[in-house]
């Protein structure tokens, strides 16, 4: 397959080439595009060393099968058309296009026959949204979901780069905030995005309209907290979420035990130091919320990786599949 990475440098486009190589997919061409300012740079994939070149408006003219974005929603909105008009299949990470209707959103495990047979744009859902959809779709093929109540705790990894050198920075003893309203070490800030007018912010907003798009559900009430701690990957979530149906713990725990990119504890907890290189979204503390038609639990997931370039090359995988190429 030939594929192509914009934005190849930054957190998620290095996740990118580390997961086409661990899922060892068959590809003779891998081109890596980036900013003026990382011309030049030496990437590698497996053992491969590749130059990283500038994106222009002639960079995705000739064919590729996959074109990855990774760089940003103006990026996306300016170059994906381009690449359309010589590839078949774009897909991007950024918030660009996951609010068109004609585009689809996609976690594989979840409404992955959105996928098979199109051609377009797929969209890549916001990082939180991806591990937290995974075993609410589990539940709610189950149960029947009709709301959730979630608070989150997103890694500085979430804002890029930018993001852990604030961290590092600060925890050296610098009192620039960096990209954040407040210092984040040995702190927490309520607030990703900026702040819309219903008093939720941006993050939050995501989460909502993205749950009920993937879910298929536009009548899932849903409430999320959108915070930023002082971790450097890995996000985690509490989750409340209530059903139609009266819930069976013991079936709740036994599905989600044996789905895909699911790993399921119900003797201990998962913490954002134990992830490793994790692609799975990792749940434990199942149990009962307010009565037998509710559950509470604690989820955590690698954002780098299963929140942005693994499902992302996961959907690339599927679509490959059924095209015949993989």
């Amino acid at each position: 397959m030939k594929i192509a990475i914009v934005g190849a440098t930054g957190e998620v486009g290095r996740m990118m080439i580390t997961c086409l190589a661990e899922f060892n997919l068959p590809v003779s061409q891998l081109d890596l595009y980036a900013s003026e300012r990382s011309e030049g740079m030496i990437l590698y994939y497996v053992d491969k060393p590749l130059v990283v070149h500038a994106l222009d408006e002639s960079s995705l003219l000739k064919h590729y099968d996959y074109v990855l974005f990774s760089a940003g929603a103006g990026v996306a909105r300016s170059f994906a058309p381009i690449a359309l008009a010589a590839c078949e299949v774009v897909i991007d990470n950024s918030s660009a296009f996951r609010r068109e209707a004609n585009i689809p959103l996609v976690v594989p495990e979840v409404n992955g026959d959105q996928v098979v047979g199109y051609n377009g744009i797929i969209a890549n859902p916001n990082c939180s949204t991806i591990q937290l959809i995974l075993p609410l779709a589990v539940l709610d093929r189950l149960f029947g979901l009709t709301k959730v109540v979630a608070s989150t705790y997103q890694a500085v990894s979430g804002s890029g780069h930018k993001g852990i050198l604030a961290l590092q920075d600060q925890r050296q003893g610098s009192s620039d905030k960096g990209i954040y309203p407040e210092l984040i070490d040995l702190n927490v800030i309520p607030q990703i995005g900026g702040f819309l007018d219903n008093g939720y912010c941006q993050e939050e907003d995501k989460m909502h309209f993205e749950t009920r798009k993937i879910l298929r559900k536009e009548n899932i009430a849903i409430s999320t907290t959108t915070v930023r701690v002082p971790v450097v990957h890995g996000h985690s979530i509490a989750v409340y979420a209530e059903f139609e149906r009266e819930v069976d713990l013991a079936e709740a725990a036994k599905a989600l035990k044996n789905s895909p990119s699911i790993v399921f504890s119900e003797n201990t907890f998962f913490t954002p130091l134990k992830l490793g290189n994790s692609n799975d979204s990792q749940v434990c503390r199942l149990r009962y919320g307010t009565d037998k038609h509710s559950l509470a639990f604690w989820n955590v997931a690698h954002n780098v990786r299963l929140g942005a370039a693994t499902n992302a090359i996961r959907i690339l995988m599927l679509h490959a599949k059924a095209a015949g190429l993989l």
